[in-house]
């Protein structure tokens, strides 16, 4: 089952679930007990931390949740804040998610250090919806902007163009 933030974020092939990590784990979660997938591909955009090039293809099977404020040691969680769905993780992508998109550059390295190249809104929660229902699960992302002072006009400069691109993408791979 393919599945999509939805709003500006839409697929023909792709069920819009919500955007952030609240509306997505909401409406995730219900769609897992009303369908009980086998697996989940979400398909989005994101944003770089300086190790992704504008319009490059993401593929990831790790999700985070670290909020900056961790990174400068005004935050801690009890939670799992890693969710994986391979064994090795070191050939991955890690994706970070939050309800924040991030706009400062000098946090880069704070996140690169930690294998995190990309973020996306919705990710680390399809990831704790998909372990919570025993579902594998995948993300295929396009980078649309960096994560720094421009970001939102970049995403916006940059979206129709990366959707199209995602689009063609995923058709591409379904049909190989």
């Amino acid at each position: 089952m393919i599945v999509c933030a939805g709003k500006s974020e839409q697929f023909e092939f792709a069920i819009p679930i919500g955007i952030g990590l609240i509306e997505s784990a909401v409406n995730l979660s219900r769609i897992c007990q009303e369908r009980k997938p086998d697996h989940l591909v979400f398909v989005g955009t994101a944003g770089s931390y300086g190790e992704k090039e504008i319009f490059e293809i993401v593929e990831s099977k790790v999700a985070t949740n670290i909020e900056q404020s961790f990174f400068l040691e005004n935050a801690y969680t009890p939670i799992d804040n890693v969710v994986a769905m391979t064994k090795n993780v070191s050939r991955e992508t890690f994706v970070n998610s939050s309800n924040y998109i991030t706009t400062n550059k000098s946090i880069w390295k704070y996140y690169t250090d930690q294998q995190i190249y990309v973020e996306n809104m919705e990710f680390y929660a399809v990831m704790k919806v998909a372990q919570m229902y025993g579902v594998r699960a995948t993300g295929i992302f396009i980078v649309t902007n960096y994560c720094d002072e421009n970001a939102h006009e970049d995403f916006k400069k940059n979206h129709q163009e990366a959707m199209a691109r995602l689009d063609a993408y995923v058709k591409e791979r379904a049909n190989s």
